[in-house]
């Protein structure tokens, strides 16, 4: 049975060394506002998704020293742009030193450029889209990049989500730990009955408390001893 969110609150200073050091540590990683999530270019949201997706199996430091190369190669992720690359541009692409040469993930390029493109056409923007879905259906939003991107499914589709600003949860191992000891879990969540046991406790935690998806996530993972 779960407990209250104070408790496991009071855990997390415990091992955080107090109050005010866990607020600061909860405070490093904020989401935008939800007016601020929705005018975000949605340029920005295809160069999260390539930059987890990359990320994923590689080294997260490789990635970053050629990302620069990733802007340049690919048009600053212009989605219209990036729909439109052909087989023959992908295939040089794929070759090309100056970024990660993993010709399957480059192919997710177009792929999730027009996924955004169609989001666009249907609700203004991509961004808008997300900003306007609820934390309280996070997993039906997860499921709709896993099934309308490509690569996004898991835990690098919540990874994007929380780079572009989106309150989120992430399955970390220690997030997952945590909602193990709650009595939410009994294994790593590996489908749809998972997620819905981990969106019930979010939404029950976020009710109780006030806090968001993010800073309920940062908790639970603070809580669990290193």
């Amino acid at each position: 049975m779960m407990r209250p969110f104070s408790a496991i609150l009071a855990d997390a200073a415990a091992l955080k060394g107090g109050d005010a050091i866990l607020e600061e540590r909860i405070g490093q990683v904020q989401p935008l506002s939800r007016d601020h999530l929705a005018n975000l270019p949605d340029h920005r949201i295809l160069a999260e998704m390539t930059r987890r997706i990359f990320s994923a199996g590689f080294s997260a430091t490789v990635v970053a020293a050629k990302w620069s190369s990733f802007e340049a190669a690919f048009a600053t992720f212009d989605p219209r742009a990036c729909a439109a690359l052909t087989d023959d541009r992908i295939t040089g692409l794929a070759a090309n030193p100056d970024i990660v040469r993993n010709r399957a993930k480059i192919a997710a390029i177009p792929v999730n450029a027009a996924f955004l493109l169609a989001l666009a056409r249907e609700h203004g923007s991509a961004a808008r889209f997300v900003a306007d879905r609820p934390e309280s259906d996070l997993v039906g939003l997860l499921r709709l990049f896993k099934e309308r991107g490509r690569h996004l499914g898991g835990d690098t589709g919540m990874r994007v989500l929380r780079a572009i600003g989106k309150p989120t949860f992430i399955t970390t191992k220690d997030v997952v730990a945590a909602l193990t000891r709650e009595g939410v879990l009994t294994r790593p969540p590996s489908g749809a009955r998972d997620l819905a046991l981990v969106q019930r406790a979010f939404n029950h935690w976020s009710t109780e408390t006030g806090r968001n998806f993010t800073e309920i996530s940062r908790i639970l993972a603070f809580s669990v001893p290193p």
